[in-house]
């Protein structure tokens, strides 16, 4: 059975909501040490995932050995002795028990086996490697955690995450943060299973939550017709309407004009000033590489968004994309598509705001 709810995740900035100088340094000294727990851990936790697959996988065994996961006292031929869920806790129970908080060890480890189970089957065809994460791997926890409160100015909020005081930062934000913040203040919505993430020095909160669907009157008869191309990013066709979102002018020009730019600076920055290190010389082609990311994403944000508007205008409750996978196929083999079109990032993204509004997407 579908589900009525949907999980939304939005990246929030946070700060230390703390004067004390050494204290300051102590809660960041703090979270830079979970930090490193939590990445070694959750390698730890993959391998020994990895390897209680690949048992019943070693065909050189001896026959009559018992190689089913599962708790023994429950199955005679199990070969744990607790449930495979308990397994990889106890791990991580080992490592670092007293030094990490058992609510974000608890939290790594139903976060890790979801997504070693979301890749099993790949693992087994040999189609992906083992994942591997890296230092700054976000800290994840229950979302029972988040204690939130109002500022004292009403514009951002305070939160306390391990009896560690932080304090949000929207700013500008113009988009739904503060909203949502506000509705889990009051508990209209379910805070679930989070994280925080350290990059250079700033804290970001990845807060998951609940929402229930958009209600829209659809009609699964109703089928929109959609072609990504691109001379036109999306056309839509609805019974004898037909619409155009967006242009090759609009997103492959500019986005063109960007690289162009980019490689210009490239060029030239063989001509700067030294001394001040690599990382100086080529600040400003890092800039340029993440303004094409951003106009790539709010471009594809766009086009997503009026796509499911139409549908739901026209009460559309089914989505073709139409000859999707043979597009794709082209585009592997054209460098220049493959380099400039984002086709998985656009069906993404249109995936995601269909599955809000509760409309069926088929890839033709």
């Amino acid at each position: 059975m579908e589900k009525d709810t949907i999980i939304l995740t939005r990246k929030i900035q946070i700060s230390l909501d703390c004067d004390d100088k050494e204290q300051r340094s102590a809660y960041f000294k703090q979270l830079f040490e979970w930090q490193d727990m939590v990445y070694r851990g959750a390698n730890i936790v993959m391998t020994h995932q990895y390897v209680q697959e690949q048992i019943k996988e070693l065909i050189y065994l001896r026959e009559d050995v018992k190689v089913k996961l599962a708790d023994f006292k429950k199955d005679p031929d199990g070969i744990f002795t607790s449930s495979k869920m308990n397994t990889t806790y106890r791990i991580l129970s080992r490592y670092f028990k007293d030094r990490l908080p058992s609510r974000i060890i608890s939290a790594m480890n139903m976060t890790l086996n979801k997504a070693y189970s979301t890749d099993r089957s790949a693992y087994w065809k040999g189609e992906k490697s083992l994942r591997n994460y890296r230092k700054d791997m976000p800290i994840p926890f229950g979302g029972d955690q988040v204690k939130l409160a109002s500022d004292e100015k009403g514009r951002d909020f305070k939160l306390t995450l391990f009896k560690i005081p932080f304090r949000t930062y929207l700013g500008k934000d113009r988009s739904d943060k503060r909203v949502l913040l506000q509705r889990a203040l009051v508990g209209q919505i379910k805070i679930c299973t989070s994280s925080i993430k350290i990059v250079k020095g700033k804290i970001f909160l990845l807060l998951a939550l609940e929402l229930p669907k958009d209600r829209h009157e659809l009609k699964e008869h109703v089928i929109a017709e959609a072609s990504l191309s691109v001379e036109y990013p999306i056309t839509v066709t609805i019974d004898r309407d037909n619409f155009q979102i967006g242009d090759k002018e609009e997103f492959l020009y500019r986005r063109l004009a960007i690289q162009a730019a980019r490689h210009r600076l490239q060029k030239a920055a063989a001509f700067n000033r030294g001394g001040h290190g690599r990382k100086k010389k080529l600040q400003s082609l890092d800039r340029f590489k993440q303004k094409e990311r951003a106009y790539v994403e709010s471009r594809l944000h766009l086009y997503s968004r009026r796509l499911i508007d139409i549908c739901v205008k026209s009460q559309a409750g089914t989505l073709l994309l139409v000859n999707q996978s043979s597009k794709e196929e082209v585009a592997k083999e054209d460098g220049f598509l493959l380099r400039n079109w984002s086709y998985f990032g656009l069906i993404e993204m249109i995936r995601y705001k269909a599955n809000m509004a509760g409309i069926n997407v088929i890839l033709e």
